[in-house]
C-alpha cells in the first residue's frame, strides 16, 4: 500500500479507537505514532517530534505554573472573589468563558487555558460547584476566543501568510467580525443547552493534577504572592512576546523555573503536576496530522469532497463546504494543520471562480477553530480529558450541538462581512 492509503487506514482506526475507548487515547495515539513509524510513513524522527513541539514544551511549563497557583491557595483565593458576583455555576460559566475568551483574543489559546483551568478548579472547589460543569466551556472558550484579532491563533497568521503572496491581507480585527458573535452565542448556549449535557460527575476515573489539600492556611503568605506575581508575569511576557522577543514556552519555562527555584513549589510535585497521559495523547496526535499533510491523505480527502461539488458550484455551496470540511477535518487534527492544509487549496479555488480569496480563507479559518467535539482537537481540549474525568462522548455530546451553532451564525455572517463577490 501506498502512503496515502497506509495513512487513511490509521486516521479511520484512530477515529474508531477514541470513539470505542477500550484502550487509554494517548495509548492509542502512540499505537498511532509508531504504526506509521513501522510502515515507513513518517520517520521516527517525525513521530516523536512532538516532544519538543512549542505547544507541548508551553503547557508542561504551564502545568507547573498552574499547579503553583493552585497549591499555595492563590487560585482558590480567587475564585472567592468571583463567587462574590456569580451565585450560580451557569454565571460563573459566563464568567469564565468571558474571562477565556478576550484572553485567548490575544495570548496562546493553550497558554490562556492552561492558566485558567487550575482557577476554573479554584472557583468549583470554593462554591462546591462540580468542576465537570466549567472545564469544557473554559478551553472552547479559548478556541472561539482565538479569532478576536489577527494574533488570536497560528492559524489566523497561516491564512494572513496566505494573502501576503497574493499581495492581500486581513485587518487585525477583522477575525472578530465573525468571531465575536461565535463567542457571544457558544456562552449562552453553554448556559442555555451546553450545561444540560455536560456530566455532573466524571464520567470515568480522573487524575486531577491540580488536587490538593482544602487547607491552605500553613501555606506562607510569601509562596502565595509568589505564585501570583509569576503567574502575572508570565501572561505580561505572552502578551508581549514580540516586543520581548522570547518565545511563549521559554517564558513559560522562566516562570516554571523561578517557581521551583524560589521552592515556591517542590521539584517533586512540579514534576507531577506534568500529565504524561496529555503528553502522549498529543504527541500522537501531531504524528498523524504530521503524516496526513506529509503524504497528501489529508489534501486527497479535501480535494474529494469539494470535487463532489462539480465544476461551477454556487458560491455560498463552496463557502458551506469549506467551512464544514474544516470543522469536521480540525477535530481530528491540530486546528493550525487544518489551516496549513486548507489555506492553499481555499485560495486556488477562490482564484478559479474569480472570489474574493479573503472570504474562503475567512470561513476555513472560522471553521478550523471549531475544534469542539474531541479532546484531540486542540492543546487545550486534552488538558482538561484526564482532569475533569471526561469520556470521548463527552466532547461529542457538548461539542456538536456548539459546532453546528457556529456554524449557522458563521454562514450568516460571512457573506454578509466577506462577500465572494464584493
Amino acid at each position: 500500500m501506498d502512503g496515502v492509503t497506509i495513512t487513511l487506514a490509521f486516521l479511520v482506526f484512530a477515529i474508531i479507537m477514541f470513539v470505542w475507548e477500550k484502550i487509554p487515547l494517548s495509548i492509542t495515539a502512540m499505537i498511532v505514532a509508531v504504526g506509521l513509524v513501522l510502515t515507513g510513513v513518517i520517520t521516527p524522527k517525525e513521530a516523536f517530534a512532538g516532544f519538543v513541539d512549542s505547544n507541548v514544551l508551553l503547557f508542561m511549563a504551564m502545568f507547573i505554573v498552574g499547579a503553583a497557583f493552585f497549591e499555595t491557595g492563590m487560585a482558590q483565593q480567587v475564585g472567592g472573589l468571583v463567587t462574590k458576583f456569580a451565585k450560580t455555576e451557569r454565571l460563573l460559566i459566563v464568567a469564565v468563558m468571558t474571562i477565556t475568551g478576550v484572553m485567548s483574543g490575544f495570548l496562546s489559546n493553550t497558554g490562556t487555558a492552561a492558566v485558567l483551568i487550575p482557577v476554573a478548579i479554584g472557583l468549583a472547589q470554593k462554591a462546591g460547584f462540580k468542576k465537570a460543569k466549567f472545564l469544557l466551556p473554559l478551553v472552547l472558550a479559548s478556541a472561539m476566543g482565538g479569532n478576536l484579532s489577527l494574533i488570536g491563533a497560528p492559524g489566523n497568521m497561516i491564512a494572513q501568510s496566505g494573502l501576503a503572496k497574493i499581495n492581500l491581507s486581513f485587518g487585525f480585527f477583522d477575525y472578530a467580525l465573525i468571531g465575536l458573535p461565535v463567542l457571544v452565542v457558544g456562552i449562552i448556549y453553554f448556559v442555555l443547552i451546553g450545561y444540560k449535557l455536560l456530566p455532573d460527575e466524571p464520567t470515568r476515573e480522573t487524575e486531577d493534577t491540580y488536587e490538593g489539600t482544602p487547607d491552605y492556611s500553613h501555606v506562607p503568605t510569601w509562596k502565595k504572592w509568589m505564585a501570583a506575581i509569576v503567574l502575572v508575569a508570565t501572561i505580561v511576557g505572552m502578551i508581549f512576546e514580540k516586543q520581548l522577543g522570547v518565545k511563549l514556552y521559554v517564558t513559560a519555562w522562566i516562570g516554571a523555573l523561578v517557581l521551583v527555584a524560589t521552592k515556591t513549589i517542590s521539584e517533586t510535585a512540579a514534576v507531577k503536576s506534568i500529565d504524561m497521559k496529555t503528553i502522549l495523547l498529543f504527541v500522537g496526535s501531531l504524528a498523524l496530522a504530521g503524516a496526513l499533510v506529509k503524504t497528501g491523505a489529508g489534501a486527497v480527502v479535501a480535494d474529494t469532497i469539494i470535487g463532489m461539488l462539480g465544476d461551477h458550484p454556487s458560491p455560498f455551496l463552496l463557502m458551506s463546504v469549506i467551512f464544514i470540511l474544516s470543522a469536521i477535518l480540525t477535530n481530528f487534527m491540530s486546528n493550525t494543520a487544518t489551516t496549513a492544509l486548507l489555506v492553499p487549496i481555499g485560495i486556488s479555488l477562490a482564484q478559479q471562480m474569480g472570489a474574493d480569496p479573503k472570504a474562503v480563507l475567512m470561513a476555513t479559518v472560522i471553521g478550523g477553530s471549531c475544534a469542539y467535539a474531541t479532546p484531540i482537537g486542540m492543546p487545550a481540549n486534552t488538558m482538561v480529558y484526564n482532569i475533569a474525568g471526561y469520556t470521548f462522548m463527552d466532547y461529542m455530546k457538548a461539542g456538536t450541538p456548539l459546532i453546528v451553532v457556529s456554524t449557522i451564525v458563521s454562514l450568516i455572517l460571512l457573506p454578509i462581512f466577506f462577500p465572494f463577490y464584493p
